[in-house]
C-alpha cells in the first residue's frame, strides 16, 4: 500500500474534505477558526501539502456538521468501485 501524500486513495479523501466545506458553505478562514488553527492548516491539507490523521478526519468533519462515519463510509465505497472497476478492465 502506498503511504504517499500524492496516492490517488489520498487524492479522493482530500476531495471528500474540500467537497463537505464547500457544500457547507465555509471558507478556510471560517473553518480554521472553528478548529481552532490557522488558515494555512486547512490550505496545506487540502492542497495535499500535510497529512492528516483519523482523530483530525472526524474533527474536521464535525466542524463542517457533517457524520464523519457516513463520510469515511462514502470514500469507502469509492475505493471499492475503484476497485471493482480495475478488476473489470
Amino acid at each position: 500500500m502506498q503511504k504517499s501524500l500524492k496516492s490517488k486513495e489520498y487524492g479522493r479523501l482530500l476531495a471528500i474534505l474540500v467537497a463537505a466545506r464547500h457544500d457547507a458553505g465555509v471558507r478556510q478562514q471560517a473553518l480554521a477558526k472553528k478548529l481552532g488553527r490557522p488558515q494555512s492548516f486547512v490550505a496545506k491539507y487540502e492542497g495535499g501539502e500535510r497529512r492528516i490523521d483519523v482523530v483530525e478526519f472526524v474533527t474536521i468533519a464535525r466542524a463542517l456538521g457533517r457524520d464523519p462515519v457516513r463520510m469515511f463510509r462514502d470514500f469507502i465505497a469509492g475505493e471499492e468501485a475503484a476497485q471493482r472497476g480495475r478488476r473489470g478492465s
